[in-house]
């Protein structure tokens, strides 16, 4: 009698174990493949040097030192070594002329045409050259030339500056000569001069002044 439970019970016992339905074994999860970056946007080329840099600011027009103004008080070194004090040259008319550079075609024809009548115009007026060049390229000028006359240093521009002359981006001074008259006053500017012929203007200009 026990045993034949026990064998309906192991019946019973087989028969749910197989009908209960099998685990179903889950997919591992899919690994999610992340997008393929999107390539940064294009930069925007750069632009050249030149478009980024600063404008450079426009140089402010000078103004000419007036006729009837007095000389500048100022002072510069000559090719000799020495240094000239214009506002002390009271007595004797002045001609104080700015050029460019020194040994360059048309400041070689205007300092040249003033050494061919040096001898008259010394008569009238003491005369000076200035220009931002060293003492050193002046005397270079002056002995190549012959030339007779001082010409000044004014590398710091505080000549050009005191006589309102236009100096351009590389430093160098507008050509412009001063008439200045025995009482220190300017008498007549050549805002414009044409160094070829300048010297005969400015004997007129020292004549006009009796």
């Amino acid at each position: 009698m026990i045993r034949a439970i026990s064998s309906s019970l192991l019946a019973l016992t087989l028969l749910v174990g197989c009908s209960r339905p099998a685990t179903v074994e889950s997919n591992p999860p899919a690994l999610s493949v992340a997008p393929a970056p999107s390539p940064p946007a294009a930069l925007p080329s750069a632009a050249p040097a030149a478009s980024l840099a600063a404008a450079p600011s426009a140089q402010p027009a000078s103004t000419l030192l007036a006729v009837g103004s007095e000389v500048p008080d100022v002072a510069a070194l000559a090719q000799d070594g020495k240094t000239v004090h214009l506002r002390e040259l009271k007595g004797k008319p002045l001609i104080v002329y700015f050029y460019p550079k020194d040994d360059t075609t048309g400041c070689t024809i205007e300092a040249k045409g003033i050494r061919d009548q040096y001898q008259e115009l010394k008569s009238r007026a003491v005369i000076f050259g200035v220009s931002s060049d060293t003492q050193d390229s002046h005397k270079a000028f002056a002995d190549k030339y012959s030339l007779p006359f001082r010409l000044l240093v004014d590398s710091s521009h505080a000549l050009a500056t005191a006589f309102g002359v236009p100096v351009s981006a590389t430093g160098n001074a507008k050509r412009v000569t001063f008439v200045i008259d025995k009482t220190g006053k300017v008498s007549k500017v050549f805002p414009n001069v044409n160094p070829d012929g300048h010297a005969a203007e400015l004997l007129e200009a020292l004549k006009a002044l009796g």
